[in-house]
Order: structure tokens, then sequence, then C-alpha cells
């Protein structure tokens, strides 16, 4: 019996990926890099499917910086109110358009040092935006998934995002940096799954050094 590889192999591992996911993109619905901030704000604790429905309303009401800086709080704690700490997350959307309206011309800016200065935004939305609205790789996203199958992979020993965000950047190529949480994501929801992984069906088995292991 062949031994278990002590981690994956990231460019192997990637390849395979890459070639069963070949449309991996990010969840959140969004037409503009406005949108994706604020959709990115209020996925914390937050499904990305219940998010997409909450927005549609929300941009629908306001669609622009200046709209949502105007906005009544509690109309907006209406509107957001299934996503989950929504007296919070209106208070910072609503401070965040007022911020980007007020200090960036109501455009969200495209540096990592800016974006985590506003409202409900840390690195890890900031990540998001820069990638996916600008194709900027500031780093990469560690949600629940990318941080669980990173350490599945044998990639990290951590459950610290801002140290698993460092070791994937170092082990990464930069040009998969903005690619690799959607692929990690896609895989995690659809086979390596927290509760029960189908070890069975994934095409990465004879790579991982967690196969079989329930």
């Amino acid at each position: 019996m062949a031994t278990k590889p002590k981690k994956a192999p990231v460019n192997p591992t990637l390849d395979l990926l890459k070639s069963h996911y070949p449309d991996a993109h990010c969840a959140l619905d969004h037409e503009s890099p406005f949108q994706l901030l604020i959709a990115t704000i209020l996925s914390a604790q937050c499904t990305d499917e219940r998010v997409n429905i909450v927005t549609k309303g929300l941009f629908k009401a306001y669609p622009t910086p200046s709209a949502m800086a105007q906005a009544d709080q509690k109309h907006l704690e209406e509107l957001i109110r299934s996503a989950g700490f929504y007296q919070n997350k209106a208070k910072n959307i609503k401070a965040c358009a007022q911020a980007l309206v007020e200090r960036h011309g109501g455009e969200v800016p495209r540096t990592l040092e800016e974006l985590v200065e506003l409202a409900g935004v840390g690195r890890k939305t900031a990540n998001v935006v820069l990638g996916n609205a600008f194709g900027i790789a500031s780093g990469v996203v560690v949600d629940t998934h990318v941080a669980r199958l990173s350490f599945h992979f044998g990639w990290t020993k951590s459950d610290n995002a801002v140290i698993i965000e460092r070791e994937l950047s170092e082990m990464i190529d930069k040009r998969d940096w903005i690619l690799l949480p959607h692929l990690l994501i896609y895989h995690g929801r659809q086979i390596c799954k927290a509760r029960r992984p189908q070890c069975d069906a994934c095409f990465l088995f004879d790579l991982c050094p967690q196969r079989g292991v329930k």
C-alpha cells in the first residue's frame, strides 16, 4: 500500500482543481466594485446565497455610494435583516458609503491600506474586492473553506487567518492568489465537505494526506 503524502503537492493539486472547476469565480453577485464591497461586508457570518438574495433589494433601493450614504439606517436594517447582525452591518455599510463619497469621490479605492480604513472592512474583505473587482492580487482570501482545506492538505498547521494567508502567499504563485480561494471554496462545497468528505469521489485522493480520514 502506498504511503500517504505528508502534504498535498501544491502545483499538481492546483492543476487538478483548475481542470475540475474551470468556471470557479466569486459567488457574490455584483455589477460594480461598490456592490462587491457592500456584499462582502454583508457576507460576514452569512452564506453567499443569502447575501445575494439580500443585495437584490438593497442595490435596487440604494444603487450608488451617494444613495446609500443618505439612506435611513432603519430602512437599511429592514433590507438586510436576514443577513444577520443587521444593526451593526447597516451602520457599517452606511458609514462605508459616506466615506467613499467624502474621501474617495464616490469610487472604491484600489489599495489595501485605503480599503481597510473603511467601516466594516478588514484585510479579507479588502483582498476580495481588490482581487475580484480590480484583478489586483493583494493577498490570499482566507475564509472557512480555505482555512479548512489548507489544513487538510497539510499546507498549514495554523488556524489563524493571518498566518494561513502568509503561508499560502509564500507557497502559491502570485498569479494564482485570486483564483485559489475560489477553487478551494468550490471543492469544499462540492466534495471535501466538512462533515462528510466524499473521499471516494475525490479527484485529489492520491495527493491528499488526509485521504480516507473521517
